[in-house]
């Protein structure tokens, strides 16, 4: 028995992710490649949807990148599937990009003990959001990303709505083409993905459309901040072993030196790829400093100033 052969699929899809699809009605019923087939299936669609955002997401990026430029911080804001998405995001951006710490705040429902155990009744208060998110005395440069599937979790709506009274960029991201969360926020990503092969549980492909749509943005956003060079991640931190053969291979690529040349510029910086480039190209660590200081932290604009190969 097929998958088509169990459901009816001429009946109208309804919207909504809480809503259910008929057509998955009886899906403990089918054969296990079936319900996979189908769970697939709906994991492609949303990355299809995610791709038909990217002039939302080209807004978005245009209007934080200047705020970040002039030291704004980072906020991600949810609770339940959608927080753990958006602290999942935020917290690799330090690692892979380099970028601080102190300039990026995190916030779920139901603090880090929700990171691990479900505190469902934690995304009702909305008291507790608007303490959460005051508490950073948020201003002007800073940039919030409010992050509900359903565009309606009362934390995630009341953090938006407070922290837009101090002039902060705020963001809302939902699977939801309506709903209090995209009216709170300045600017709205709307990801539609419907509802789900399981009735409600976000976490299948609103939670992927979620993880796309951020990664999407924050990539973009650091690769716009000057955190990527040549398709290089250069402010990557060195923690471990594994990334320091990274760093050696990034630094023997970008610059065409040998191994040696690069751990000694590796060396010399800290670590640093982006410095170490530099080093490489016959500055002192002081100067690379300084240029980099100059220009924003942008290798290439230092590459382009001085007439280089940026």
């Amino acid at each position: 028995m097929t998958r088509d052969s169990m459901t009816d699929i001429s009946q109208p899809l309804m919207t909504g992710t809480e809503f259910q699809d008929p057509r998955y009605a009886d899906i403990d019923l089918w054969p296990t490649d079936s319900i996979l087939d189908a769970l697939a299936e709906s994991q492609m669609s949303a990355t299809a949807i995610v791709r038909a955002a990217v002039p939302q997401l080209d807004r978005v990026v245009t209007a934080a990148r200047p705020r970040l430029l002039a030291g704004g911080r980072l906020f991600y804001v949810g609770a339940g599937t959608s927080g753990r998405i958006g602290l999942q995001d935020g917290v690799e951006l330090t690692p892979t990009f380099g970028w601080p710490p102190e300039r990026l705040v995190l916030l779920l429902a139901g603090g880090p003990a929700a990171i691990f155990q479900a505190a469902e009744g934690a995304e009702d208060r909305e008291d507790t959001a608007r303490e959460d998110i005051l508490a950073h005395n948020p201003g002007p440069e800073d940039v919030v990303i409010g992050i509900a599937a359903s565009g309606a979790t009362p934390y995630t709506c009341a953090a938006v709505a407070a922290v837009r009274a101090s002039g902060a960029l705020t963001i809302g991201v939902s699977c939801n083409s309506e709903g209090r969360l995209l009216r709170e926020a300045e600017l709205a990503v709307r990801i539609v993905t419907g509802p789900e092969v399981i009735s409600g549980s976000t976490r299948l492909k609103a939670g992927t459309a979620q993880k796309a749509a951020l990664n999407l943005l924050s990539t973009t956003l650091m690769i716009r901040l000057g955190h990527v060079w040549r398709g290089q991640m250069v402010d990557m931190r060195v923690v471990n072993a594994k990334l320091e053969h990274r760093a050696e291979r990034m630094v023997r690529t970008l610059t065409g030196c040998s191994a040696d040349e690069a751990r000694e510029a590796l060396a010399a910086t800290k670590g640093n790829v982006k410095r170490a480039v530099l080093v490489r190209e016959g500055l002192t660590v002081d100067e690379a400093d300084r240029l980099l200081e100059v220009h924003g932290g942008d290798l290439r604009a230092v590459f382009t100033a001085s007439g280089g190969a940026g």
